[in-house]
């Protein structure tokens, strides 16, 4: 059976939005205040029958620890961005995209060539224009101030990222 391409999911602005609006809780959670929806728990176990869930937050294991049991969620995989230490192939930003790279690296490192969707409410528009054209990634970008809707949900369902199919040109020239 085929791997379940992963699904990186970021908490501040996509699970917990900046602006509070109806249908979400809020939860004292290490000094913060951290809005969470029972809708968004019902849309991610709806995703983990596609995709293998992944916390791509600053929030690392604090994810499994404090917001995972809130959303009666498994505890999941973490990409690790603190201590991260970057290497001479991770890809470069300039200006105000060079701390996208803190995020960007380790989440390809993770991926490790599987396909990925990724969810955040910081993404440059030239990262995701650029991805547009690979079919092994998808990255929906989140306002902040709404965080994940309904209609995000939708996109991930409908078109999940495949494999890269890689073909030998001289092979197949006619």
């Amino acid at each position: 059976m085929a791997t379940r391409p992963l699904l990186f999911l970021d908490i501040d602005g996509v699970l917990n939005p900046v602006l509070p609006s109806p249908g979400f809780t809020a939860h004292d959670l290490l000094d913060h205040t951290v809005l969470l929806s029972m809708d968004h728990a019902d849309w991610l176990r709806e995703l983990s029958a596609r995709y293998e869930l992944v916390w791509a937050t600053t929030w690392e294991h604090h994810a499994n620890t404090h917001i995972a049991p809130l959303l009666k969620l498994p505890e999941l995989p973490v990409v690790a961005f603190s201590g991260y230490l970057g290497r001479p192939d991770d890809p470069q930003f300039d200006g105000p995209e060079s701390l996208l790279a803190r995020k960007w690296a380790p989440i390809l490192r993770f991926a490790d060539g599987r396909p990925f969707a990724w969810v955040d409410d910081v993404m440059p528009d030239s990262l995701v224009r650029r991805s547009r054209w690979r079919p092994d990634r998808l990255l929906i970008p989140v306002d902040p101030a709404r965080g994940l809707r309904r209609d995000h949900v939708d996109r991930l369902l409908a078109a999940p990222p495949r494999p890269r199919l890689c073909m030998n040109l001289t092979a197949h020239q006619q």
